[in-house]
């Protein structure tokens, strides 16, 4: 049975370092109710840039090594406090790494509390109800963590980017999605939403690894391609999304991932901060049990 949950839970982080290291890589909330803002541009965003970086490749790598074993000891206690439950967000281009994070960051944790939910298109069924009714099926339960590969979001980018909904269905879809994310932090769960942003270089070259490596060819999809000659129409519409969605229940983080290994570097550091500021502790004991013995 999970104890009570606290009534909101906190944003991310309260380590005035760490918030201010985070600062420039999060968008400027929109001042209206949706629609982005106009000031906000990805090219601000270096997707080269190490600002987490320790030291060279071999020093990072170490670092996310012990980040790791970490954040395992922590969900482990995340998982026996049931007080909160955690949605992380993965969102990016394609061969932005969000396979990637999921392996390099989460692989260490046990599969008891950890849930990781891939989105592709809608089913039949799906599209029969609203855009948020499949998501809301697989958002965590009490001392769980559920990583989304792709997430809700994409219902403001593929149909955005293909004029299959209105300029009023995308600013209302933007405020659904930000009373949701309030409801269900108001409701005990902590989201934390990275967005993995790749430099179109990038892509192609990760794209032709695809194609060269026989042990990634399955992985390649003439989609791809077709995503990628709307490559401009997708960073607008990362543009509109991210500063209308930053919020203080749910903030974004912009993640410069052309480097694998500050990529997980810099998502393993938040989310330990992330899961420190819980102050997680153990259930207390069964009183019957304290003078018990194990013959």
């Amino acid at each position: 049975m999970a104890r009570n949950a606290p009534s909101h839970a906190p944003s991310y982080p309260d380590d005035p370092a760490l918030a201010a290291a985070l600062r420039p890589w999060q968008p400027p909330a929109s001042p209206g109710k949706g629609g982005g803002s106009k000031a906000f541009s990805l090219r601000d965003f270096d997707p080269a840039a190490k600002p987490f970086s320790v030291g060279d490749k071999a020093a990072s790598k170490a670092a996310v090594d012990v980040l790791a074993g970490e954040l395992d000891a922590l969900q482990n206690l995340f998982y026996a406090d049931k007080r909160y439950k955690l949605l992380v967000i993965l969102q990016g281009m394609d061969t932005s790494g969000k396979d990637g994070t999921v392996r390099g960051v989460f692989g260490r944790m046990s599969a008891l509390g950890v849930r990781v939910v891939g989105w592709r298109a809608p089913s039949e069924t799906e599209r029969a109800h609203d855009y948020l009714w499949r998501i809301h099926q697989q958002v965590p339960a009490a001392g769980e963590v559920a990583v989304f590969n792709r997430s809700h979001y994409e219902d403001v980018l593929v149909p955005v980017v293909n004029g299959w909904i209105t300029p009023e269905d995308h600013r209302q879809r933007l405020a659904h999605i930000n009373d949701f994310e309030r409801m269900l932090t108001e409701t005990g769960t902590v989201i934390v939403k990275f967005m993995l942003h790749i430099s179109k270089d990038e892509q192609r070259k990760r794209l032709q690894e695809r194609l060269d490596d026989p042990a990634k060819h399955w992985k390649f999809d003439l989609s791809d391609i077709a995503a990628r000659k709307q490559w401009d129409d997708y960073q607008r519409a990362y543009e509109a999304l991210l500063p209308a969605t930053h919020t203080a229940w749910a903030p974004w983080t912009i993640v410069p991932a052309d480097s694998k290994t500050h990529r997980n570097l810099m998502v393993a550091t938040v989310l330990r901060a992330v899961l420190q500021r819980l102050d997680l502790r153990y259930p207390p004991g069964d009183p019957a049990l304290e003078r018990f013995t194990v013959e």
